[in-house]
């Protein structure tokens, strides 16, 4: 017996559930000329690079070619003593190959310009350099082909590379041009067309050497700060579109084109009949030339590790209380031209804030502790109630404790009014400088 006996139900209440018929691999036959382990080795996909065709692998020569193999003597046109050489060579129906060496072609050297001692004197004489350490150089470049690296290695002075390379591109060029007075016809040539800068040269290494020294969590902040600068450009493109639409509609369009023209200009007025919106003119040139003399230096996270730093001491609810302090002054959480001055100022502001909320908390302290003593009275002096009858206590050292304890809470309560006092006249001067900080902020905004 078993479920469907108990419920009633037919054996066969459930159709048989047909399989899925799994559709036929392709076969793939291997082609010929390769193995079955290279075959299966490579899962009969295409091969990286070019092979030869299988077809070739099992060609034969002709039956009326004979091939052998001597051991010939050879001369190669790239060596200037005539070595004589031998190697082994193909021959065919006993032919031996003619020719120059094959590998001869290969030898490919650099044209090293050369001077007279005339000439060196008249075009070339510089003060930092020798005509000797100028001859080893060119005696260097031509031997090893203007392999610098090898170059700096092999040259006797302390030179630098980058030494090195000016020196030798700058007396090419002064050679160029003293031995073609036209200059047209050297104008494209490559010395003078891109001449070597030495400075660039050592800033550009000096930036590669940076960006290989950084670890991994500062090129995933670096990814951070780029991704969030492309969001922050891409959400201002609708409001740059609308802004721009609207000032071509506007009906006082030609009051706005003059106010934004540069100062020194005039704009003559549209004429009555145009059936084109006005062009608006860019801003004027003051604005962007006063922001690029700021010289702007915190683009990076440095700015919030700073701030961090700044803030290292409080809470995570003291930091949020500072951001809405900030907020509710007007002052953004990030400067918007983070120059020196602007970020000295910003921090100090930060911290001023960060004193003022520590000093209101000690403050509100103080209060709370106060707060007994002024509810209670110590103007009167405690008597002996009217509806009582004083009965006289034979213990003289519990009287002497009352009083005592009387005396200390007169003390604490004097204590407590002058911490107020000087807490009040405390929390006034920090007032008073965090509002300088904040006008001077403003100023500079």
């Amino acid at each position: 017996m078993d479920a469907k006996d108990i419920l009633g139900l037919p054996k066969n209440s459930f159709p048989p559930q047909e399989k899925k018929s799994r559709p036929p691999k392709e076969s793939q036959r291997k082609p010929d000329g390769i193995s079955r382990e290279v075959y299966a080795l490579t899962g009969g996909l295409a091969p990286l690079m070019p092979a030869v065709d299988s077809s070739q692998l099992k060609r034969r020569p002709p039956p009326d070619e004979k091939v052998a193999w001597q051991w010939l003597g050879f001369t190669s046109s790239a060596r200037k003593d005539n070595l004589h050489l031998y190697h082994w060579v193909r021959v065919v129906n006993g032919v031996p190959p003619t020719g120059d060496y094959s590998f001869a072609k290969y030898n490919k050297s650099v044209d090293i310009t050369r001077y007279t001692d005339e000439e060196y004197e008249k075009y070339l004489t510089d003060p930092r350099w020798t005509k000797e350490e100028t001859d080893q150089l060119f005696d260097l470049c031509e031997q090893f082909d203007l392999r610098f690296i090898v170059i700096a290695d092999r040259f006797p002075s302390s030179r630098t590379l980058e030494e090195l390379k000016d020196r030798y591109y700058s007396v090419s060029r002064a050679l160029l041009i003293a031995r073609n007075p036209s200059s047209v016809d050297i104008a494209a040539h490559p010395l003078l067309k891109e001449p070597y800068n030495i400075s660039r040269d050592v800033e550009r290494k000096r930036a590669m050497s940076l960006v290989l020294s950084q670890t991994r969590q500062q090129e995933q902040r670096d990814e951070e700060v780029l991704a969030e600068a492309k969001r922050i450009a891409q959400s201002r493109i609708p409001a740059k579109v609308s802004q721009e639409s609207e000032m071509a509609v506007a009906p006082n369009a030609g009051v706005e084109v003059t106010e934004r023209t540069i100062p020194g200009e005039t704009v003559s007025p549209p004429p009555s009949n145009a059936q084109h919106p006005l062009i608006p003119v860019p801003p004027p040139l003051s604005t962007e030339i006063r922001i690029f003399q700021l010289r702007v230096y915190l683009r990076t996270y440095a700015l919030e590790q700073m701030l961090q730093a700044a803030s290292s001491t409080a809470g995570l609810r003291t930091i949020k209380r500072v951001e809405q302090t900030l907020q509710d002054l007007g002052v953004n959480l990030k400067p918007r031209v983070p120059t020196k001055a602007v970020c000295a100022e910003h921090l100090e502001l930060r911290k001023e804030i960060l004193t003022l909320l520590n000093l209101q908390k000690q403050l509100q302290y103080k209060e709370a502790e106060g707060l007994p003593f002024r509810e209670g009275s110590f103007t009167e002096t405690p008597g002996t109630p009217k509806d009582r009858t004083f009965v006289p206590d034979s213990s003289f050292g519990v009287e002497r404790t009352g009083k005592r304890d009387q005396k200390r809470k007169v003390r604490d309560y004097i204590l407590v009014s002058f911490n107020y006092s000087s807490l009040c006249c405390f929390f006034l001067l920090i007032f008073g400088q965090f509002h300088r900080t904040f006008l001077l902020i403003s100023e500079i905004l």
